[in-house]
């Protein structure tokens, strides 16, 4: 229970998504200028993760890596693909960004058209992708902690476009200097945000 807790906080504060490995930033640099529809756009994305990393976490454990599919017999003991689980995970991400497109589109017609090409666009979100790798490379024991995982870094992801788009609503009354408005002054807020998120690695958790 420990070992789950700590992989949720490391993955919101200390591997942030967005702070620490800048993944996920064509959707966060791009949406981030209403708080209303970043919430929209990070819940999409914290969804989407919870849902797809379990299921990756057990096609690569049970269908995939090398020795996988033992559980079928002997023959099947020294069958390895895992040169297939790249394009697994993306259809496995594919899959379910197109049920949150759909379930958008039905329950909140004003999100959907504020998100844009950007909802469909979470199936190449490389901040979802990197979660299924990273629970690729860095072989989580159980699924709970894969799971929890996905949890945290999709609420990571999204508070950190939430905090970013408070920023920018706020910087709309500012007087910011003409060459600096717009992705200039996102950038430097960005890197400033990435700075201040590096102070969590400091913390044993």
């Amino acid at each position: 229970m420990d070992q789950i807790f700590s992989i949720f906080v490391r993955s919101i504060f200390v591997d942030n998504m967005v702070f620490a490995y800048y993944l996920g930033m064509c959707s966060f640099l791009a949406v981030s200028k209403n708080v209303k529809t970043a919430v929209g756009l990070g819940m999409a994305v914290t969804f989407v993760l919870v849902c797809t990393l379990p299921i990756n976490y057990l096609l690569e454990n049970y269908v995939l890596k090398s020795g996988a599919l033992s559980w079928l017999g002997e023959d099947f003991g020294n069958v390895d693909l895992s040169f297939l689980s790249l394009i697994i995970f993306i259809a496995v991400v594919a899959s379910f960004t197109q049920l949150v497109e759909m379930a958008v589109e039905k329950f909140s017609p004003s999100l959907y058209a504020s998100l844009g090409i950007f909802l469909p666009l979470i199936a190449v979100n490389c901040a979802i992708l990197g979660g299924s790798l990273f629970m690729q490379q860095r072989e989580f024991p159980n699924i709970a902690i894969a799971t929890s995982y996905g949890l945290g870094s999709g609420i990571g992801w999204m508070l950190a476009i939430v905090g970013m788009a408070a920023v920018r609503e706020k910087l709309q009354y500012s007087d910011i200097p003409k060459p600096l408005k717009g992705l200039g002054i996102t950038f430097i807020i960005t890197g400033l945000m990435g700075i201040a998120f590096m102070s969590f690695s400091g913390i044993k958790i």
